[in-house]
């Protein structure tokens, strides 16, 4: 699938959003007749044939329609307060897409280094990673939410909080059930404050540690999705 397009709304409206029909007449240089693999981000791919060339908005007629086998049954919900630079931010986006992440959702915490995101530049990042890794699932990616609202939400995940203070922690092996979904909050870089800490321990978090080592937010962010992935393959 070298020609790998995204359009989300292929079922309803046959064309490439403006991005990719950029892409796909400018730079690849395609023309009517050509066939090219689409996939609307929801776990299908499409086998379409261009049948208008247009730099805003490429016309194809869909002839094929297959499912990306998802090939594990938990979620993966990473909850990190952003870094000050967002290329850190873009490259956390990147690299978790590529390896397998469901949502991403920006903490409001009291260390945070910034107040806000720019949320299309992450999506459009997700997007590449998508395409790039011939992934049919694009994870969702929530605006920045304060950490107290955030830790209220109810879901059926196992919570974690990972923080580097000096309270009782336990690797995420000894809490996570294998084959459930997995939610994990990261602090900023000044870790959270011990009063963020206490709170979402009692909204029921357990307390984390990824390791000996002192990470960075976008690096220990990787490492828990990467170790919840690596805990699953090997059951």
């Amino acid at each position: 699938m070298e020609r790998l397009f995204y359009a989300p709304d292929i079922v309803t409206n046959p064309e490439l959003p403006e991005d990719e029909s950029l892409h796909c007449t400018r730079v690849l240089r395609l023309k009517i007749g050509d066939v090219i693999t689409i996939t609307d981000g929801k776990g299908f791919f499409y086998e379409a044939s261009i049948e208008n060339i247009h730099p805003k908005h490429c016309q194809v007629t869909v002839t094929k329609r297959w499912q990306q086998k998802q090939s594990r049954d938990y979620k993966i919900h990473i909850a990190i307060a952003p870094t000050k630079n967002m290329d850190r931010m873009e490259w956390f986006v990147e690299k978790t897409t590529e390896i397998g992440i469901d949502t991403i959702t920006f903490l409001q915490c009291h260390h945070s280094e910034r107040n806000g995101i720019k949320l299309q530049r992450l999506i459009k990042t997700a997007i590449s990673a998508m395409k790039q890794s011939q992934k049919a699932f694009l994870p969702l990616i929530n605006e920045m939410i304060d950490f107290q609202q955030f830790i209220t939400h109810k879901n059926h995940h196992i919570k974690m909080i990972a923080h580097c203070a000096e309270n009782s922690k336990q690797l995420i092996k000894n809490i996570y059930k294998l084959n459930h979904d997995a939610l994990i909050m990261i602090g900023p870089e000044g870790d959270f404050r011990q009063d963020e800490i206490n709170a979402a321990i009692a909204s029921g978090f357990a307390p984390i540690s990824l390791g000996e080592n002192r990470l960075r937010t976008e690096t220990a962010a990787f490492v828990a999705c990467h170790t919840i992935h690596l805990l699953n393959q090997n059951m």
